[in-house]
């Protein structure tokens, strides 16, 4: 199931997304998707509704260096375990947002990535498990600064400015992750072309590392690493994240103020 959340008329809902007779509709969601839901019956057009994130994480959970060719287009070698970094909830954005270039950087780059959403509070979570904790995926763009996150010691501001972590369209529930297709497109030229079975680290190695050191809450996203392929964005650029079976996530690149 696709799970949406959107804005009309002022109100904000879930909705599963689903084929109607003159293209995609959202079947208003009663609750909220990651506890028991009905499905309202109510449905509109997708066409009418403005697409919000799919998720307002608590916190966002990244992972560099998880493809071994992307490590190696930057001169890096693949570490010997994950490195993890924030990105805060105002770095958040949804599909036809604005991506703005911070005043801060002159070398603001593309990282199409699998972004895997929680479910449910969990911590410590074993190997065998970690599939009970998902909810489903959704595309993600690790938007960064490169020349901030090279001159300094810690990515937060090259990774956690505003506008940085482009998530959408929607969240896929029902999908098996562990070989598709990831790609990157700016202006409609293909930028990065890669698969997630290339991933260094599986999707159970992750959240197994991360659960050892903290609580993630339903809602929470973990993004998986990007494919090579990385390179500069422009304002005026559009870059469209396209991930099988779950779709594609645009968004415009802006001056920021």
């Amino acid at each position: 199931m696709r799970i949406a959340r959107f804005s009309i008329d002022g109100n904000v809902a879930f909705g599963a997304v689903e084929d109607g007779p003159e293209g995609l509709v959202l079947d208003i969601i009663k609750g909220i998707p990651y506890a028991d839901f009905e499905l309202s019956g109510t449905k509109v057009p997708l066409s009418k509704v403005r697409l919000l994130p799919p998720v307002l994480p608590n916190k966002v959970v990244a992972i560099g260096r998880n493809y071994a060719e992307h490590a190696a287009e930057l001169g890096n070698a693949v570490p010997d375990v994950p490195v993890a970094f924030f990105k805060p909830t105002t770095s958040v954005i949804g599909s036809g947002d604005a991506i703005e270039y911070p005043s801060f950087s002159s070398e603001l780059h593309h990282e199409a990535e699998l972004a895997v959403v929680i479910g449910r509070m969990c911590r410590e979570v074993p190997r065998e498990r970690v599939k009970d904790v998902i909810f489903g995926y959704t595309c993600a763009n690790d938007v960064t600064a490169r020349d901030a996150q090279q001159r300094e010691k810690q990515w937060a501001r090259a990774k956690g400015f505003d506008t940085s972590c482009p998530l959408g369209p929607w969240v896929e529930t029902d999908l098996d992750p562990g070989d598709l297709t990831i790609q990157c497109t700016v202006n409609g030229e293909q930028r990065q072309l890669g698969r997630t079975s290339e991933m260094v680290r599986s999707i159970e190695d992750l959240i197994v590392h991360i659960t050892e050191a903290m609580t993630l809450l339903p809602g929470d996203v973990v993004l998986t690493g990007t494919p090579a392929g990385v390179g500069p964005l422009n304002v005026g650029d559009e870059v469209a994240v396209t991930i099988e079976g779950i779709g594609t996530l645009t968004n415009r690149v802006i001056k920021r103020g």
